[in-house]
């Protein structure tokens, strides 16, 4: 118990998680309403129509294969070039490039998977009652105990230049968990409107807006995470 305590009444955890909700405020707010106005076009825009029946076509006809490409392309490659070109990101060369577009396109699968059974358990309505169920479960167990963690760990391997040792090396048991915590509360400040977005739309729909959502945040949060540092 005192260790709880001590760990609940860490300053400095509670200080890096106030600093990331305010770094993720203002990219939340472009992010929601970015999402919104796309929503709105969908269901009051009738020229839209034949544009959102052709991503819903390419969902449907290529499943997960398209998941995959679309995510490594919005989560990962425009994020890599727009961090390479703005000199936002350390690591060069093919390689590291590789890692991170195909992590990205594994993440992809994951969340079109998880989205499915989201739809098998809740139905596919975009009633209320069903929104509310499926962000309660997206955001405080599937991102608890998989996503937010695997991210996490990824990002730390990544700063390690992709080397197991390094990576071993720069950070305790008790360092990473606490950057769990750190990047999973700080993020609820998004995801939470956002995936309530994201689940107005209907199932085919849900990815590619899902997609949009994560190129932007992340494009988004380095932007303002460099000027943090730089203040």
């Amino acid at each position: 118990m005192p260790g709880i305590l001590e760990w609940i009444g860490n300053r400095n955890l509670k200080q890096r998680i106030g600093e990331g909700i305010r770094v993720n405020l203002i990219p939340g707010l472009v992010l929601w309403i970015m999402g919104v106005c796309l929503v709105a076009i969908y269901y009051f825009g009738e020229f839209s129509r034949p544009w959102f029946n052709q991503i819903i076509i390419l969902k449907e006809t290529y499943g997960f294969g398209y998941s995959a490409v679309s995510t490594c392309f919005f989560g990962g490659l425009i994020p890599y070039v727009f961090m390479q070109l703005t000199g936002r990101d350390r690591l060069k060369g093919l390689g590291s490039g590789v890692i991170f577009l195909g992590y990205w396109a594994i993440r992809g699968i994951d969340v079109d998977a998880f989205y499915r059974l989201q739809a098998m358990v809740f139905g596919t309505e975009v009633d209320l009652l069903t929104i509310v169920a499926k962000v309660l479960v997206d955001q405080f167990v599937y991102c608890v105990v998989w996503a937010s963690p695997i991210t996490a760990l990824f990002y730390t391997w990544r700063e390690a230049g992709f080397s197991l040792k390094q990576w071993k090396g720069n950070k305790t048991w008790s360092e990473l968990f606490d950057m769990i915590l750190i990047f999973t509360v700080t993020t609820w400040v998004v995801w939470i409107p956002g995936t309530a977005i994201i689940y107005s739309l209907p199932s085919p729909l849900q990815i590619p807006l899902f997609n949009l959502t994560l190129c932007f945040f992340v494009i988004l949060v380095s932007v303002f995470s460099q000027k943090n540092k730089g203040k």
